[in-house]
């Protein structure tokens, strides 16, 4: 596992620890991975995190969002209804605009929205951008999340410190304002690209 994705898993691991939330990183199963990666062509960063930090029980939480990363033994049948068709990968866009290349990794606990990876975008580092789309709209419109993967895990981590001292019940409208105000400038000092996209903030 290369230094960026493991910086980025203990900081996501840490900002759980910091703020008291359970949560539950297991090993994925290194012949299942195998599979998933024969089967969704998974990049190979977000494999090494499978095999070390596979999201047993992992939900962030912020005012603004609450986001489910899922485990590598659901993977396979979240992509259902998406990206794959009885078992196999489309080899085009569907109707809707969801495409062959894009593979769910995680939800948004509160709007449902999915979070993919775009796997048809790989870079040097075996990784690739992440992103979200609306559900309920006839297209699917993608926005970027994050340029990479490890990136999106030390954003989740950084939306995680910031949410410290805001309460996680009766949360109005202008905590989650000055909530995603204080977000923005952290976001930048990592991913200059996934504040200019707007979905944090």
């Amino acid at each position: 596992m290369d230094s960026d994705l493991a910086e980025s898993i203990s900081a996501l691991r840490a900002a759980f620890a910091e703020r008291h939330v359970r949560v539950k990183f297991g090993k994925a199963e290194p012949a299942a991975v195998e599979r998933l990666k024969a089967q969704l062509k998974l990049p190979r960063r977000f494999r090494e995190f499978l095999l070390n930090a596979n999201p047993e029980d992992v939900e962030t939480r912020t005012p603004a969002e609450r986001v489910k990363l899922i485990p590598a033994q659901r993977l396979a049948e979240e992509q259902t209804g998406f990206a794959l068709v009885e078992g196999a990968l489309r080899s085009g866009p569907a109707g809707n605009g969801w495409r062959a290349g894009w593979i769910i990794i995680a939800h948004s606990s509160l709007l449902g929205d999915p979070y993919f990876l775009d796997v048809s975008s790989p870079d040097a580092e075996g990784d690739c951008p992440v992103y979200t789309a609306m559900t309920g709209t006839d297209t699917w419109k993608p926005r970027l999340c994050a340029s990479s993967f490890a990136t999106f895990l030390r954003i989740l981590a950084v939306a995680m410190d910031v949410a410290k001292g805001f309460s996680e019940d009766d949360i109005d409208m202008d905590d989650e304002q000055v909530f995603r105000e204080a977000l923005g400038p952290k976001i930048r000092e990592h991913d200059p690209a996934a504040l200019k996209a707007g979905h944090w903030t």
